[in-house]
């Protein structure tokens, strides 16, 4: 009979060399993946209820049952996220400050409702194969994307540690919609399609933008890495009213002006002034003046 019990020694042996001390902290475990993304569902039917399949008969009770269910899975695991972030925080100290909060995050969860009502309609305004504002709730995977993203970067703003990216990267994975939680979206944003799509942590992306699938607004690679950066504008500024098509590339602290449009397959590391139209001929990007839209 095969006995693995022989590499248990040597793989314990791996836990001395991290760099971080007492790397597995057995009194203050991490949050659980599980309840991120069950915290994630619980999102959009606060925010959305009726639209997944179930229906409430009364709008109060189907709203105060998934308050309950959001902010005590957000309040859980913020309690658990700070006690692990801040070794010596005593249980009692820890759910004190998850309680302050918590209830920050509970009060403005009404006006993230309000945007997200406009990036619903930027669907419908903006597909021609949409046939409702509920089709797009329903059936676009950005809608979850955004619900998410806008609950985690008041999140990130609010210094809470861990939950804001866990929160991400779990619907990063149900969607193929990578939104660092620390980027800040302005209203009526619209991703169509939306798989490949990657918004790096300083993006500043302003209202009535609109992207393409496979969409990068990244960092560019420099000497300077890690800590040295940590915090500093590495990723583009795109104003409002751009459009930016499928599998275009935006590097860098840079400036897409407003009303611009951006051609497929487009790669910029350069500012662009405002009401332009960029292309990609034979690898060199042309600049056209037009506004449009």
């Amino acid at each position: 009979m095969y006995d693995p019990s022989r590499f248990v020694d040597p793989f314990l042996s791996s836990f001395s060399r991290t760099k971080r001390e007492n790397f597995v902290k057995r009194t203050s475990p991490l949050p659980r993946m599980d309840d991120i993304k069950t915290l994630n569902d619980c999102l959009m039917q606060l925010f959305f209820p009726g639209h997944l399949g179930d229906s409430p008969k009364s709008l109060r009770n189907a709203v105060q049952f998934q308050m309950e269910n959001t902010m005590h899975l957000i309040y859980d695991s913020t309690a658990l996220a700070l006690r692990y972030e801040n070794e010596g925080m005593s249980e009692e100290d820890g759910e004190r400050k998850a309680v302050e909060l918590a209830d920050r995050i509970a009060d403005k969860l009404p006006e993230i409702r309000r945007i997200l009502k406009t990036d619903a309609a930027a669907g419908y305004e903006g597909d021609p194969a949409s046939l409702s504002v509920h089709e797009v709730i329903l059936c676009y995977p950005y809608m979850k994307a955004m619900a998410v993203h806008r609950t985690a970067h008041l999140m990130h703003k609010l210094g809470i540690p861990l939950l804001p990216r866990m929160m991400s990267e779990a619907v990063h994975s149900e969607t193929g919609i990578d939104i660092h939680p620390g980027a800040e979206i302005g209203e009526s944003f619209f991703i169509d399609h939306g798989t490949g799509v990657s918004i790096g942590e300083t993006t500043v992306i302003g209202s009535h933008v609109k992207l393409y699938h496979g969409v990068t607004l990244g960092a560019l690679s420099v000497e300077d890495h890690g800590a040295s950066i940590q915090g500093k504008k590495r990723h583009p500024t795109i104003e409002d009213g751009v459009w930016i098509y499928a599998n275009a590339t935006i590097l860098g602290n840079i400036t897409i002006g407003k009303n611009s449009t951006i051609y497929a397959g487009t790669m910029i590391t350069q500012d662009i002034p405002p009401c332009s139209v960029v292309r990609n001929a034979n690898t060199d990007i042309t600049v056209e003046s037009s506004v449009q839209h």
